[in-house]
């Protein structure tokens, strides 16, 4: 079951999921701004570019100001607190579990090693040779050809 603040987490990363919205939300953080100065630098269609507007308002991360004929948008960076707060539990997870990975690594590394690289099997102390096995076959046999 889905509960209302994973609802609106799910809006929230659905609408940073598109570069362009993420581009806009960086053009109000210096402040707010028309929508045609939104518009301008990304070189679509003002209906096309309305509907990444809908889709960053639904999720509550600008508000619209209608002034006469021009309409506003503000920045409202709430939601993107919930969203920061729910990445930096796994954050911390992650952190861990690096963290536990890099002592491995280094316990790993200062342990020393007792392979060899040789591929020889290691020699007999003795002098002695032992000697070959005998072949299985014994030489050619006499030819068919008459």
């Amino acid at each position: 079951m889905v509960n209302e603040t994973d609802a609106q987490l799910d809006l929230v990363f659905a609408a940073l999921s598109d570069a362009t919205r993420r581009r806009v939300l960086e053009q109000l953080d210096g402040g707010g701004a028309t929508v045609s100065e939104l518009a301008e630098p990304h070189g679509m269609s003002l209906p096309g570019f309305m509907k990444h507007l809908a889709v960053l308002e639904a999720a509550g991360l600008i508000a619209r100001a209608k002034e006469g004929r021009v309409v506003r948008c503000e920045l409202d960076a709430a939601p993107l607190q919930a969203a920061a707060a729910w990445v930096s539990r796994y954050e911390r997870f992650w952190g861990e579990q690096l963290g536990a990975l890099g002592r491995y690594l280094y316990q790993k590394e200062q342990t020393p090693s007792c392979t060899t690289n040789s591929k020889r099997p290691p020699r007999s102390a003795s002098n002695a040779t032992t000697p070959s096995a005998p072949k299985k076959s014994g030489g050619r046999g006499p030819s068919r050809k008459p």
